[in-house]
């Protein structure tokens, strides 16, 4: 079997370093508001609901696979 494995170590001349390491300025964008949304908490409802869902699905995907 041929396999092709590239080297760990990559060799690249010093301008394309300079290149990769050179900082990028950003600025942050202040005039931008986010909308206070209200926090869901999680219930034991919602909890069955998980749990109820999984064992339906667990039953159709059970009798779907023994034909």
């Amino acid at each position: 079997m041929k396999s092709d494995v590239m080297p760990s170590r990559v060799q690249m001349d010093a301008a394309a370093l300079r290149e990769l390491l050179n900082q990028v300025n950003e600025t942050v964008a202040t005039d931008y508001e986010v909308e206070a949304t209200e926090a869901k908490t999680f219930t034991a409802a919602d909890l069955w609901r998980i749990q109820r869902n999984r064992k339906i699905a667990n039953g159709y995907i059970g009798r779907r696979t023994s034909f």
